[in-house]
């Protein structure tokens, strides 16, 4: 699983206009799932975020997790995460998990977010997707469970 995380002060995501997740404070994160990755990368990747200490204590230092904060989370599925983009112009994504695989996956990974607590909104499998955010810092920081 790859997961760009973001810092925002919000983000929203939107499907023919119309809003089906928003979040203030708290992270946006785009999440791609490899055709090999299991629910043990979810396990993961999931504790990673949730004690990712990124958000600014009382002197100012990235020292505080989402968790401690009381920040929420936008997740949106992002296939072309695992762009192969070696040869030619036109990138590949045959390593990116198939509907039947990644769906799963993607919604495991939210389910644990919200286990533990952490409020989270969603944008849709597979739907075309307007996303829109303020990153705050700006903090973007990248998360693959292969690099583990």
């Amino acid at each position: 699983m790859r997961a760009v995380i973001q810092r925002v002060s919000q983000a929203e995501v939107k499907i023919d206009q119309k809003s089906v997740g928003k979040i203030d404070q708290g992270f946006m994160i785009l999440l791609g799932i490899h055709q090999t990755d299991s629910i043990e990368d979810v396990a993961y990747l999931v504790r990673k975020i949730s004690k990712l200490r990124v958000f600014e204590d009382g002197g100012g230092k990235m020292n505080l997790s989402i968790q401690e904060i009381k920040g929420s989370i936008l997740s949106v599925s992002q296939f072309t995460l695992y762009a192969d983009t070696k040869k030619g112009n036109r990138p590949s994504f045959i390593e990116a998990a198939r509907p039947e695989v990644a769906i799963p996956l993607y919604e495991q990974f939210n389910e644990q977010l919200k286990e533990l607590a952490i409020p989270v909104e969603t944008g849709e499998f597979g739907a075309d997707m307007a996303v829109s955010l303020i990153n705050d810092g700006p903090v973007t920081i990248i998360i693959d469970t292969k690099d583990k």
